[in-house]
């Protein structure tokens, strides 16, 4: 008679084991290899998209005509992509976005030309968030 308590009590051990093993094979699924692949992907169209609404604010702030002058303009950009810290600047007429991410990162033509292009110092403009 004792050993009918037991048999219960062994299968709802084996159950909950079970189903803890699931929840940890799907867990483990989903950090180390669909996950990161997302974050990584959704990175890049975020990057892209800073990029090109830069870009685009860029291109305005340049004066149509070819007067020596200051333009300012700010651009509201994400604080952060993928969760960590990145800079764009500017780099032989081009736009760059650096990320500490290997995969995570865009170069867009910034279409200013030469003439009119917004003095550099020393050639590269930082302008990343920190």
């Amino acid at each position: 008679m004792a050993d009918r308590a037991v048999s219960a009590v062994v299968g709802k051990a084996l159950e909950a084991s079970i189903v803890i093993i699931y929840i940890g094979l799907l867990t483990t699924t989903l950090y180390a290899g669909v996950l990161p692949e997302y974050r990584t992907g959704a990175a890049t169209e975020v990057a892209d998209r800073t990029l090109a609404d830069a870009s685009g604010e860029l291109r305005t702030a340049v004066p149509s005509t070819a007067e020596t002058g200051e333009t300012e303009r700010q651009v509201d950009v994400p604080t952060t992509i993928r969760g960590e810290t990145y800079w764009i600047r500017v780099q032989d007429d081009d736009l760059v976005l650096d990320h500490p991410h290997p995969d995570v990162g865009e170069r867009v033509p910034s279409y200013c030309q030469r003439r009119s292009r917004p003095s550099m110092g020393s050639g590269e403009a930082t302008t990343g968030r920190s």
